[in-house]
């Protein structure tokens, strides 16, 4: 994964081919927090000045800096791909909101 840990805050990182630079985005935060650099030492030191910038003015606001996740999402699939799901969580004995749920647990690594 391209994700970058500063100051105990994951970012996502993406090169953009139109400004030839990486940028970074604190995906979990409730706004926007991102930043651009060249390379990784700039993305860490811009990042940690976003994150800085945007934790501050939480704080002065009185605001969570974190997003909050309520665990439910929607997620639209072809035909194919649902019927093939259903039939790889039925051969596992799991409804497909349990297989789907472990399948996703195992892609982002957590037990």
């Amino acid at each position: 994964m391209n994700v970058m840990l500063i100051d105990g805050y994951q970012a996502v990182i993406a090169f953009s081919p139109e400004l030839d630079m990486f940028r970074g985005e604190f995906v979990s935060l409730n706004g926007g927090a991102d930043f651009f650099a060249k390379d990784v030492e700039g993305l860490q030191r811009e990042g940690k000045i976003s994150l800085d910038i945007f934790l501050t003015a939480c704080k002065r606001n009185g605001i969570s800096p974190h997003k909050k996740f309520s665990g439910n999402f929607s997620l639209r699939l072809d035909a194919v791909t649902h019927e093939a799901a259903a039939i790889a969580a039925a051969a596992q004995g799991l409804s497909l909101n349990h297989w789907a749920a472990s399948t996703i647990k195992q892609a982002v690594g957590i037990s």
